[in-house]
């Protein structure tokens, strides 16, 4: 064994990758250092955690899966009646045409129904049936009533459909209502699902708990750089770079502590355990299904078996190599990439003045060559197996669902940017009070933008005048009086004129309004009008005029007269109606004070605009930074919140993660500060009994679910768009972040949680998550419950325990397992006895052993016959003593296994990788045959 070790050590060397040590028989742990091989440097070895999960292939028990059956019902978010509407629908002649459809009526029984019917009303939780009700209950039954609940809210969400196509504006169905029937079918339909994805696998399966150990393992000569020739007497000066390229590919390699200090690798980027972390992170980030893990940088998943030994032979062990050695194999590629080295030569003529090293070969016969070697530093590489843990997987739908609510937010603030648009029409502006308010309605405008603005012009008096004209005292005479002045943007509407006069004594005057068939004559005195001018008797005389108006009057033998003139004025229309009765559209005067109102509205609100818009900006940058710029345990930390929060949701319903309203409003009265969770800060609260036994309720089970789980150690499959809505794809499609893992996480539409249960809790897990707290609980001799028994089992037997008081009893390193076979034939015995095995060395007297395998039973009784065992006595190099033997052992076919666990656990593989250093080996005159 020896022999080979080295053979397969020198190859490595040779050709400068990695080999796979395989360890068939013979120690295994020990310091494995190869002959004519430099120490390993133990105290600088680095470790990455690393585990394998194994997903059990086990018939799904008839009964059980309580936790999953009652948190299926509380999805359902079953409505009043709903029940037994779905029980007259699978009692309808129409439903039991079709075979399928009677074979699920008759699946499910009134008894169910009645059971489902207690989750109709919105009571306290714990006034619910409890989960271990649904211990008994048939999957099929379950996913039956689903199925009919589905069928009888899509007919639901159609009627309200069609009912409010076809209704009038004042019976129309409510939008909210039938957004609601549409989301109750969602649900139902979701909730099916995840009944269907939840019961068909085993949740039961295996984590095997291992580390990555990388040790120095001394330097080795590697491949040939370069090779100088140089001729007798020639002289050649030497330029030797050396430079290191650090990928920046991939993300940062940051260790952030629970001190929340984030440290910086300062060590050699061709560091093995820095390249190997990294291509995890890389062989992480560009996976389909990204993985979420607590203190497990990696994971490897194992195909599916029965509970079998989990030695080095076991089929994950065999897959857990595989994938440490292609995932540090890749590591030491990557970090040969980014090492390089150059020489470069130049012949010296003349002055030796250089900065370069000058090569000479002082023979005056024989030539020379100089060679250039890289140097590898050498890394043992072992894979440890140091526990097995039980795990219980489910299903969770859009695990970042509560992360997503900041993106929302970010998304909405940034769809409110944009261009500034003021819809608002001038017919809007009026001064009419309109119903619902108090004032005209431009004021109300003017208040909504924060305007000054003017009011509406009032009518300018109609022109007019009273004159008194020249006396004339014979012959005629034309009098034109000041015009009236008609305002800017309004023409005459009437004219109206009243005149008296007199004339000469003895003679008679005549009156007339020149432009007009007014005329009047031959008349002594007299008062005379009104004359409407305007009016088609008189020919319509300055209807319509505008500006200045003059009036004409021709008089002879007139004397004492007085001419008064009155008018009536109307604004001019811009677009007159061509139907006379219809009023204008509008007037000229109106419609500058609209326009003058609709630039101050328009201009008080781009000034709002541009400084919501300034606001809206400077919270979408704060909101941006808040998202981007955290540390990656925080995220991390998050992430494993949200999961956590997914988990207790699943198992204690929908009702886990809302306060009871009753609550609520016990805290409001006490005048808590709700928004910002500012409650428990007094003593005195002034909530009574009851309130504080709701907030309690779930108190005992979140204890249980926090203690029987390794949190640290939870797993997390991301699948993305599995589940989401299609409608939410768009958004989610987009959605970035700077840290991969986070943006996998926020993108996903499902996750698949592997629960590591916590060592001891096995059997306590089994019976909450199948049996549901039931009392009696879950028969003791159930399948899922020897499962959790055997594992937990195994793991004392075969994982290492709590190590030596006297480390320094002997030289080998007691934190290694030493393994052995036997061939012997051994009866039961209650006296000690000795076990011949292939070698006895590095077992200590005192220790105890794993005798035989785990997946091995004695077909007397069907019980493993692996035990545990004290060394009693080394009495040789290929015997050891054992104070008894509880179980027989045949070895005569099949050797059988004798382990003494570690410290650090069973070492299931071992090989060595090499990377390159900073160093360079030359050598002068070497052959033409060595130095590949």
């Amino acid at each position: 064994m020896e022999a080979e070790l080295s053979e397969l050590d020198a190859s490595g060397a040779e050709h400068g990758g990695s080999q796979d040590v395989p360890r068939t028989e013979g120690r295994v742990g020990t310091e494995g250092a190869l002959p004519d091989s430099p120490p390993v440097l133990t105290g600088s070895a680095r470790e990455i955690s690393k585990a394998t999960l194994v997903q059990l292939r086990l018939p799904v028990p008839p009964t059980g899966q309580a936790l999953i059956k009652s948190a299926y019902v509380r999805q359902l978010r079953l409505r009043p009646d709903e029940a037994s509407t779905v029980r007259d629908h699978l009692r309808s002649t129409e439903h039991l045409r079709s075979t399928d459809h009677l074979r699920s009526a008759e699946e499910v029984s009134d008894d169910l129904i009645d059971l489902l019917a207690a989750y109709e009303q919105r009571t306290q939780p714990s006034l619910l049936p409890p989960p271990s009700t649904f211990v008994d209950v048939p999957v099929q039954a379950l996913k039956a009533f689903g199925d009919a609940l589905v069928e009888v809210r899509r007919q639901r969400a159609a009627r309200l459909a069609a009912e409010r196509a076809g209704a009038t504006t004042a019976e129309a169905v409510p939008a909210d209502l039938e957004g609601l029937a549409q989301q109750d079918v969602r649900s139902a339909l979701v909730a099916v699902r995840g009944l269907l994805a939840n019961t068909r696998a085993t949740p039961l399966g295996m984590l095997n708990l291992e580390r990555l150990e990388m040790a120095p393992a001394g330097l080795e000569r590697g491949e040939l750089i370069a090779t100088v020739p140089l001729a007798p007497l020639e002289e050649t000066a030497v330029s030797h770079k050396e430079w290191s390229v650090r990928s920046k590919e991939f993300t940062s390699i940051v260790t952030d502590s629970l001190e929340t200090v984030s440290e910086t690798g300062v060590t050699d980027n061709t560091e093995l355990s820095q390249s190997t972390s990294s291509q995890a992170q890389h062989s992480n980030q560009f996976n389909v299904t990204a993985t979420v893990t607590g203190g497990i940088p990696v994971i490897n998943g194992s195909a599916q078996s029965g509970f079998t030994s989990q030695d080095s032979k076991s089929q994950s062990a065999t897959d857990s190599t595989k994938h440490s050695t292609q995932l540090t194999r890749k590591a030491s590629a990557r970090a040969k990439q980014e090492h390089k080295i150059t020489i470069s030569t130049t012949t010296v003529t003349g002055s030796e003045e250089t900065s370069t090293r000058v090569l000479k070969n002082p023979s005056q016969v024989s030539a020379m060559r100089v060679d250039y070697f890289s140097l590898m530093r050498k890394w043992r590489v072992r894979l440890y197996r140091h526990g097995l843990r039980l795990t219980y997987d489910l299903v969770i739908p859009e695990p970042g669902a509560g992360l997503r609510r900041m993106h929302k937010e970010l998304a909405d603030l940034k769809g409110q940017l944009g261009p500034f648009q003021f819809g608002l029409p001038h017919s809007e502006i009026t001064d009419a009070i309109l119903p619902g308010e108090t004032q005209p309605h431009y004021r109300v405008l003017a208040e909504r933008y924060g305007a000054v603005v003017p009011d509406p012009p009032l009518p300018p008096p109609a022109p007019q005048f009273s004159v008194g004209a020249p006396q004339q005292e014979e012959g005629w005479h034309i009098f034109t009086p000041d015009p009236l002045e008609v305002p800017e943007g309004y023409r005459v509407k009437t004219l109206n004129m009243w005149f008296d006069t007199t004339s000469k004594k003895d003679v008679l005057f005549s009156f007339k309004v020149l432009g007009t068939p007014l005329y009047i004559q031959d008349q002594t005195q007299g008062d005379y009008g009104p004359f409407e001018l305007t009016s088609g008797a008189y020919g319509n005389f300055m209807l319509h005029a505008t500006g200045k108006v003059y009036i004409s009057f021709d008089m002879v033998n007139n004397r004492n007269t007085t001419i008064r003139v009155t008018s009536e004025i109307e604004p001019i229309p811009i677009q007159p109606d061509p139907d006379p009765t219809k009023p204008a559209h509008s007037d000229r005067i109106r419609d500058k004070w609209q326009s003058d109102v609709w630039n101050l509205l328009r201009d008080a609100a781009q000034s709002q605009y541009y400084e919501r818009q300034q606001d809206i900006a400077t919270k979408a940058a704060a909101l941006q930074e808040q998202i981007e710029q955290v540390d990656t345990l925080t995220l991390r930390r998050e992430e494993s919140e949200e999961i956590m929060k997914g988990v207790l949701r699943f198992l204690l319903g929908p009702d886990f993660a809302f306060m009871p309203p009753e609550v609520v409003a016990a805290f409001a009265k006490a005048r808590v500060d709700l928004e910002h969770g500012i409650g428990f800060d007094e003593n005195d609260l002034g909530m009574d009994a009851t309130a504080w036994a709701t907030v309690r309720e779930h108190e005992d089970v979140v204890r249980f679910i926090n203690q029987a789980i390794e949190w640290e150690n939870v797993v997390t499959f991301l699948y993305s768009y599995f589940w989401d809505v299609p409608q939410s794809w768009n958004f989610v499609r987009r959605l970035r972040h700077p840290d991969a893992n986070r943006q996998a996480f926020l993108r996903s539409g499902s996750a698949r949680v592997v629960l590591t249960v916590r060592k001891g809790w096995e059997e306590d897990w089994v019976s909450f998550a199948e049996g549901g707290f039931k009392s009696p609980p879950t028969a003791p001799d159930s399948q899922y419950l020897t499962i959790a028994r055997e594992i937990a089992a195994y793991d004392d037997r075969n994982y290492p325990g709590i190590p030596p008081a006297n480390p320094g009893r002997s030289a080998v390193r007691l934190e290694e397992a030493v393994y052995a076979t036997s061939r012997d034939v051994l009866a039961k015995t209650a006296n000690p006895v000795s076990i011949k095995v292939d070698s006895s060395k590095d077992f200590l007297v005192g220790a105890l052993v794993v005798i035989d395998s785990a997946d091995k039973t004695d077909p007397a009784d069907g019980r493993v016959v692996q035990e545990s065992q004290l060394i009693t006595a080394i009495p040789d190099t290929t015997h050891i003593t054992v104070g008894r033997l509880d179980r027989a052992h045949d070895g005569s076919v099949t050797p059988f296994a004798v382990l003494q666990p570690g410290t650090k656990g069973a070492l299931i593989a071992e090989w060595n990788e090499y990377t390159p250093s900073s160093g360079t080996d030359i050598e002068i005159g070497s052959d033409l045959g060595s130095g590949a």
